[in-house]
């Protein structure tokens, strides 16, 4: 008997760990599935690391899936990964950064539901006429403030040009904008802005030559190409993909740049290394502007969760972080900055 009695001890001890192994950390509350642009690029591994810490923190299972790429052509994959996240049985909340538009089924599904939405990074209507009319499920976004953060990279930019003694009337600044959507236009604009505004403050007046370019290869380099020959003494790149394209040409053409001072936005391995090198082999990258891409998962997850238990919830707008030099290697650490 006594044997008997210790191997069903043992059987049910076995049971007992089999089923909380099969039993997902952090789920008692349910679940919030996060539906991104994206999955393998490093900012939404950021984005990803920030929402599963906000639901781990409140007791939610986050999921988080996203297309291979951010093409319009990856829409139908997109939104067949929305219909699987409304389909799950324990769904709470849907956290979405659509590639296009196109969601309104899908969004009317989940106001039936009962579900709320937060739409993070980019928003889910070309306008206001896209949704079915008291149908909105949406509970709020989460995103960078692009025209804000233009103008952050501005307020440093300046600085440094200020500091350097170089700015005259007639100082020729160049921008390259990466499309023509609205997170381009933002933050092509809130740089012009602020920097002519920082420039008018001392009685100096700049000349501004802004190329709107698609992102298609070659495009970004032909802007490069059409500054340097308009005698750009400074250019402002609006996105990762721009540096991307200008890195290797400056690089590669060391002699053609070395007068010409650059600034970026977000983050990755080449502007890590063209901030790196300080100016030493090509020309100088004085800083650039991070996306917050951590706390913007962080934020959005922490959002719907806010709406599920009952608390006010408003619009989140999360600000971008200047980084140089001397200051990037501490942002990497923190997974502001990222590589990639």
């Amino acid at each position: 008997m006594k044997k008997l009695f210790a191997l069903l001890l043992v059987l049910v001890m076995v049971v007992g760990l089999v089923a909380c192994a099969q039993k997902p950390a952090g789920d008692t509350k349910g679940t919030i599935a996060v539906i991104a642009k994206g999955e393998t690029h490093a900012f939404w591994q950021a984005v990803k690391a920030g929402a599963v810490d906000a639901g781990a923190a409140a007791g939610y299972n986050v999921t988080f899936q996203g297309p291979t790429s951010e093409s319009e052509s990856e829409v139908p994959n997109q939104r067949n990964m929305v219909e699987s996240a409304l389909n799950t049985k324990d769904i709470k909340a849907l956290v979405l950064a659509t590639i296009g538009t196109g969601f309104v089924d899908q969004l009317v599904a989940a106001y039936d539901k009962g579900l709320p939405v937060v739409e993070f990074d980019s928003g889910l209507y070309s306008n206001g006429a896209d949704i079915t009319e008291g149908k909105d499920p949406t509970i709020g976004s989460v995103a960078t403030d692009n025209k804000k953060a233009g103008g952050v990279v501005a307020e440093n930019f300046y600085a440094y040009l200020k500091a350097q003694n170089v700015l005259v009337n007639g100082y020729k600044i160049g921008v390259i904008q990466h499309d023509s959507t609205a997170t381009g236009i933002d933050r092509a604009e809130g740089f012009i802005e602020k920097i002519n505004e920082l420039a008018a403050a001392d009685n100096i007046t700049l000349e501004i030559n802004r190329q709107e370019k698609q992102n298609n290869a070659g495009e970004y380099k032909l802007g490069l190409t059409a500054l340097k020959e308009w005698g750009a003494q400074s250019i402002f790149m609006t996105n990762e993909g721009v540096v991307n394209e200008v890195f290797p040409e400056v690089s590669d053409n060391a002699a053609d740049y070395k007068d010409i001072l650059f600034c970026g936005f977000d983050a990755g391995t080449n502007q890590y290394n063209w901030i790196k090198d300080g100016g030493a082999n090509y020309a100088l990258l004085v800083g650039s502007v991070a996306q917050d891409s951590y706390s913007i998962g962080y934020k959005a997850v922490e959002l719907a969760i806010a709406k599920l238990e009952g608390k006010d919830v408003a619009d989140v707008g999360i600000g971008g972080q200047w980084y140089n030099k001397d200051n990037i290697d501490e942002l990497k650490d923190k997974n502001i900055f990222y590589m990639g």
